[in-house]
């Protein structure tokens, strides 16, 4: 008889916007977000990407994003992080681990991510292999994501494993 292993794990992450525009654009959950500030990361800095993975890294005890994937390391600088997603879930899935859902709440002034909340999750869905919800939150201008100085997000997984 198989018992079934059921993890949970916690993912956070936060970006500040640029200060002065250096060319880079705004993505989050693998959308462009076109006219809008880009935020400070070696990456793309996709914040909602980043949380994904670092849920899911946790929920399978196999550290976190900034372990597999260092800002010291030049390879990632400018990464997609909708393939670093991509390359986080095969490990769980080389593990012997099932991931059941991600979910997400972002917290921003702006962008608006309503327009954008199906785009993102079927890029997060797709590179996760399982569904990945997103909610907008609002941090009702308290606070620097308030001021609307960065970008933060907050990701709970779900994933499994059988064991003979």
């Amino acid at each position: 008889m198989s018992q079934h292993e059921m993890r949970v794990g916690q993912g956070f992450d936060i970006h500040r916007f640029e200060a002065s525009p250096s060319g880079k654009k705004l993505i989050l959950g693998g959308v462009t977000f076109e006219g809008e500030r880009a935020l400070v990361g070696h990456s793309d800095a996709d914040a909602i990407a980043h949380a994904v993975a670092d849920a899911l890294l946790g929920a399978a005890g196999l550290g976190d994003i900034g372990e597999h994937f260092p800002d010291t390391d030049p390879k990632w600088s400018g990464a997609n992080s909708i393939d670093i997603l991509r390359s986080v879930a095969a490990m769980l899935v080389k593990q012997g681990y099932r991931i059941h859902n991600v979910d997400c709440s972002v917290v921003c002034e702006r962008p608006k991510l309503a327009p954008h909340r199906i785009a993102m999750q079927e890029n997060l869905s797709g590179a996760a292999g399982a569904p990945v919800t997103v909610k907008g939150r609002r941090a009702e201008e308290l606070g620097a994501l308030g001021r609307a100085e960065g970008i933060a997000c907050f990701a709970v997984a779900l994933i499994s494993k059988d064991h003979a």
